[in-house]
């Protein structure tokens, strides 16, 4: 065969599926959509080609990688579609000075009056997916800054001028301005939204074209403040952090935060200026297993994050690679893990720094994951995995066995057995995010999971800023999770979830994705492609992943469905067939890889190696 000809995709994916792909990856010649990304001296990769620019920018400008990763998350909030400047941003930062990885919980919280009685009250099973009520505090703009001046380099200033430049005018995309077409309705609900998404309201397209130059006037204005702040700081003799902070300041305890809370509670919202003014950015020590001698780090379990962690250490009782690259064993051995480990996030995790205190440390202790793993019935799905009882493997006793014994099974919780994996069950699964990466050659390294106000928004007055959706993920009963059930100034338990990996000592991946509930999955069967696999990072990137449904969903009516998969449509047909048998209820796409962006870290000849998705928007530039 000439290799040197383009291949179909799908029959390269054939050809390349069973035992024998497992045990040679490295030396088949695959073919990837993207070309991998190399750096001697940076890397900077995100979910749009723009905001890759402004980090390759401010690098240029002699930056380093946190630099970048704030200008690059600056940029992404300021081209909407999966997030905004109201949402929420999550990190993981590698500091080479003190060799120590650094988690950033950049999380709002519930404003005052958001208790479970309130939303019950309004006849509700869940706070809302949309609006103003569906509104935590924004966390983003404080994330920035305060991951800027503790860890960056530069000024506000600096890091922002490439967003600035956006908000003055950009060429919409495709997928943002249609996203805003589908959605005009909702948008008009919202007198503020409809001023800036709509610039041609009563036409027949409300929404900019593609290509049309989107401005922003009020965010721009926002933005002009917070910089305007810092220069003044600046100017009275202040340090470059603390010119920073007083610009995190205005936002959250100025003018900017007065216009916020009045624009909200206009439209119906709760959040209060002493919301805005009580809230903090945590600066936390992450949550870390291993893997065959790879430390793997996460957030704390205020994220999804620690189930990845956990269904490492139930899979570490199996021979992965004997099974063969998605084979049937590998599947499905995967997917009973993941179900474990996200039975146990969908009743235990939730916001540490409320009671009651989550079992975190028997969760992730390899003992209890050797149990758990007893549980796999190696013939058949499982519908009725449960939250386990980590409690004993840190010497306590559990309250909540009650709760355990009949959970799932209350009306409130029941999966959808009879539903079919359709658009809008899956979209609901997968909503909103991006990802931000960057690393330098002084050895800095950033993975983040930025989120939030993702279209369509509900602006917050004149401010420019779309409010956070990210109530929806908090509960009303503690049936459900007695650890994340809603109340004022707590954090919901969410799906974002960066990842840094580190071998010998130095670092060896960054990674992370966008899609709601899907993160964990998909970066642990990126991060297992790699280590069991042998696959370079964007072979990794691309490489046809499969997504379990068995899980509730954190968004919209938090249902699930029982054996419910996916897979990629190249899956050979007697793999179809044995999962069919085993009990999945099965459908198929053409892409399930992602999107996933990523670094590898190649310490034997001194680079970088970039991955981004081969579909989607996501962008990668390295030097």
């Amino acid at each position: 065969m000439n290799w040197t000809k383009p291949i179909p995709l799908t029959l390269l994916l054939v050809a390349i599926w069973g035992q024998t792909f497992a045990q040679s990856f490295n030396n088949l010649p695959v073919i990837t959509q993207k070309p991998p990304l190399h750096g001697k001296h940076w890397m900077a990769i995100t979910g749009k080609p723009l905001a890759a620019t402004a980090g390759a920018m401010v690098f240029a400008k002699g930056g380093n990688a946190v630099d970048a990763a704030c200008a690059m998350l600056a940029a992404t909030c300021t081209m909407w579609d999966v997030l905004s400047w109201g949402g929420e941003t999550q990190a993981l930062i590698y500091n080479p000075k003190t060799k120590k990885v650094i988690a950033i919980n950049a999380l709002g919280v519930a404003p005052t009056g958001a208790t479970a009685e309130f939303y019950k009250n309004k006849g509700m099973k869940y706070p809302p997916e949309y609006g103003p009520l569906a509104a935590v505090t924004p966390g983003t703009p404080g994330g920035l800054m305060t991951i800027l001046a503790e860890y960056g380099t530069m000024s506000l200033k600096e890091v922002l001028t490439p967003a600035m430049q956006l908000a003055e005018g950009y060429p919409i995309e495709a997928q943002t301005a249609n996203s805003i077409e589908s959605r005009k309705d909702l948008i008009k609900q919202w007198p503020y939204s409809k001023k800036v998404f709509l610039p041609h309201l009563g036409a027949k397209r409300e929404a900019p074209d593609a290509g049309e130059i989107f401005v922003q006037k009020d965010l721009l204005e926002t933005l002009k403040k917070l910089v305007n702040a810092e220069q003044q700081a600046l100017a009275k003799g202040k340090s470059r952090k603390d010119a920073i902070y007083a610009a995190n300041d205005l936002f959250y305890r100025g003018e900017i935060a007065k216009e916020f809370a009045r624009g909200c509670q206009e439209q119906g919202g709760l959040i209060t200026e002493q919301d805005l003014a009580n809230w903090k950015v945590k600066i936390e020590e992450p949550m870390m297993t291993t893997y065959k001698g790879i430390e793997v780090y996460k957030l704390q379990q205020w994220t999804q994050g620690p189930a990845m962690l956990q269904t490492l250490n139930i899979l570490e009782n199996f021979d992965l690679k004997s099974m063969g690259y998605n084979s049937t064993r590998y599947v499905h051995t995967l997917y009973q893990a993941m179900n474990l480990a996200f039975a146990d996030r969908d009743f235990y995790y939730g916001d540490p720094a409320f009671g009651p205190e989550e079992p975190m440390k028997g969760l992730l202790s390899k003992e209890y994951a050797k149990e758990r793993s007893k549980l796999i019935n190696p013939e058949m799905n499982d519908p009725k995995i449960g939250p386990g009882d980590p409690y004993p493997f840190e010497g306590k006793a559990n309250p909540y066995l009650d709760l355990i014994k009949n959970w799932g099974s209350a009306s409130l919780m029941a999966p959808k057995n009879n539903a079919t994996l359709d658009e809008k069950f899956q979209e609901s699964f997968t909503a909103g995010t991006t990802s931000v990466e960057a690393a330098d050659a002084e050895g800095w390294v950033v993975s983040m999971t930025p989120s939030g106000g993702w279209v369509p928004a509900c602006i917050a007055g004149n401010t420019g800023i779309g409010m956070s959706q990210r109530m929806q993920a908090f509960v009303l009963d503690p049936k459900e999770n007695p650890f994340n059930v809603v109340e004022p100034g707590k954090r919901p338990r969410v799906t974002l979830t960066p990842s840094l990996a580190m071998k010998n000592g130095k670092p060896f991946l960054s990674f992370a994705k966008q899609a709601g509930d899907e993160q964990d999955q998909l970066l642990l069967q990126f991060f297992l492609n790699m280590v069991e696999f042998g696959m370079t990072v964007q072979e990794s990137c691309e490489a046809p992943s499969f997504k379990t449904f068995q899980m509730y969903s954190s968004f919209g009516k938090h249902e699930r469905i029982n054996g419910g998969l996916t897979l990629n449509e190249a899956m050979p047909t007697w793999i179809r067939k044995d999962l069919g048998r085993m009990g999945y209820k099965i459908n198929y796409q053409e892409r399930t890889s992602g999107p996933i962006n990523a670094i590898y870290f190649d310490w034997e000849h001194g680079s970088f190696w970039g991955g981004s998705s081969n579909h989607g928007e996501d962008y990668g530039i390295g030097w």
